[in-house]
């Protein structure tokens, strides 16, 4: 039997990465001629790419942007932030204690997410989790970006997993609706970027810390092998 794979979202799940990245968007924002957006308001503009956080702290101000300016403050943005990729960035607690015992329960591991591919390996090497991982893949591995259910279905392919077996770890709509899309179960962290409370998102299950993923896991997993092997026996 394949390996089960377990597939994290990184921004607001496995990282606390708002920090950086809204210093990033300040710093374009000043370039432009915009004021600063508060960490606190900017945390739920995070998640969706840096394009689209761009656009949402220049709303923020009551502007907006033309595409080649986008362009402009997107290249601003990138540079700033690789270079500044984990100054404040840290891996929420319990991440790594949760991420050996999946390892150790015989769980193959893999990140997708709406960052970049070089940034979200970047990142993670720095913070020394890069190599926990089967595979990383962002929103230009395979030219499409979540909730696009071919991103998850490729990450999980490139994991060496089968989405039969697959679970996927999130906090936010797009995690969810990613994971529904790809017909995989899908778990959401209480404590991420969500606008909206994540119960009310209707995930399969819902945990509070890094602590409780492991539990989550294998019980979905178990409760899909249940499932399919009721529909097999029909």
């Amino acid at each position: 039997m394949t390996a089960p794979t377990v597939v994290f979202d990184l921004d607001g799940t496995l990282v606390d990465t708002a920090p950086d990245l809204v210093a990033a968007l300040n710093t374009v924002l000043a370039g432009a001629g915009f004021p600063p957006v508060a960490l606190a308001a900017a945390r739920n503009m995070v998640g969706a790419g840096a394009r689209a956080l761009i656009t949402r702290g220049v709303a923020a101000a009551g502007g907006s942007l033309e595409a080649r300016e986008l362009d402009r403050l997107f290249g601003q943005f990138i540079a700033h932030y690789t270079a500044h990729i984990a100054d404040r960035s840290r891996p929420y607690p319990g991440v790594e204690t949760a991420l050996a015992e999946l390892e150790g329960r015989g769980c193959r591991l893999a990140v997708c997410t709406n960052k970049l591919e070089g940034l979200s390996v970047r990142l993670l090497e720095t913070l020394g989790l890069a190599g926990r991982f089967s595979a990383i893949c962002g929103a230009d591995t395979f030219a499409v970006a979540k909730p696009d259910a071919a991103i998850l279905h490729g990450t999980v392919a490139r994991a060496g997993g089968n989405p039969a077996h697959a679970v996927m770890v999130g906090d936010s709509a797009t995690d969810i609706r990613v994971a529904r899309a790809a017909g995989i179960g899908v778990i959401a962290v209480d404590f991420g970027y969500s606008d909206t409370p994540v119960a009310e998102l209707h995930p399969d299950w819902v945990v509070g810390s890094f602590a409780g993923v492991p539990e989550a896991v294998f019980a979905l997993l178990a409760a899909q092998k249940s499932e399919f092997s009721q529909k097999v026996n029909r």
